[in-house]
């Protein structure tokens, strides 16, 4: 059972995914409504996709006609990002630390969920499956009440859509800087920031069809960092092992001294 106290940190923490899920909630809502479809329809998404750009790219999918192989094909590559997250995740969901909330946790891990997840520190008095999935939880609340909100509003009120396609947009870049401000590593941001834009511009210049942006973006960002993670890895055990080394030396050296 989940301890007061810890409950409450777990609010404090998925606080700015609240706000960042109202926000874009409500415009998926209004979408769904815009494009002909029931308010419940909104829900079903929430409860069966759940994921923000999956289910904006759903919506437009349905609204052009397209059939049920394309809609499962672009889903996936939309959320084919979600294997690296979980490679990253392996430690943390070990089956002694996640038990059964280990499906749980897998079906509603989000970007902004794994941003939480990957850089919270568990209470020490509290189980690590639990304090997750009431984290996971919370946030799929937030996008619930978000999409249902919009969805509802949409039904009886007229509403503009004009700007409503940034949300999203903007609830990444506030995810990026708090990332940043956490982990103290700028190098993973900047190099996707640097490879969407080479991506972008091989478009531009004709070389790379505007529908494959970005699969080689992630493509191309996810080789750059393995290989100068890699490298510095490589340099840092190596530098590591010279200073071993050293030491043993040093302390051999005085042991002789000392005879």
């Amino acid at each position: 059972m989940l301890k007061e106290k810890n409950v409450k940190k777990a609010i404090r923490l998925t606080m700015p995914i609240f706000f960042g899920y109202i926000s874009i909630g409500i415009p998926f809502g209004l979408m769904v409504i815009d494009a002909g479809y029931p308010w419940w329809l909104a829900l079903v998404m929430c409860l069966t996709i759940y994921s923000g750009t999956g289910q904006y790219i759903g919506i437009s999918l349905m609204a052009c006609g397209a059939t049920l192989p394309a809609f499962l094909i672009t889903q996936f590559f939309v959320g084919i990002r979600h294997i690296v997250y979980g490679l990253s995740l392996l430690n943390k969901f070990q089956k002694s630390n996640t038990g059964r909330f280990k499906p749980f946790l897998i079906f509603a891990l989000t970007d902004e969920t794994y941003a939480l997840i990957s850089t919270c520190q568990v209470p020490e008095d509290e189980n690590p499956g639990e304090f997750y999935s009431l984290i996971a939880a919370l946030d799929w609340s937030y996008w619930i009440l978000g999409s249902l909100t919009g969805a509802l509003l949409g039904t009886f009120l007229p509403f503009s859509f004009e700007g409503v396609d940034f949300a999203l947009n903007a609830l990444f870049v506030v995810l990026m800087i708090d990332q940043i401000r956490k982990s103290r590593d700028i190098f993973p941001s900047l190099c996707g920031i640097l490879t969407c834009l080479a991506a972008i511009i091989l478009s531009r210049l004709g070389f790379l069809p505007e529908q494959h942006i970005l699969i080689v973006a992630l493509s191309l960002g996810l080789a750059v960092l393995i290989l100068v993670r890699g490298v510095f890895r490589k340099k840092t055990d190596q530098k590591k092992s010279e200073i071993l080394i050293q030491e043993k030396s040093e302390t051999v050296s005085a042991g002789e001294e000392n005879k």
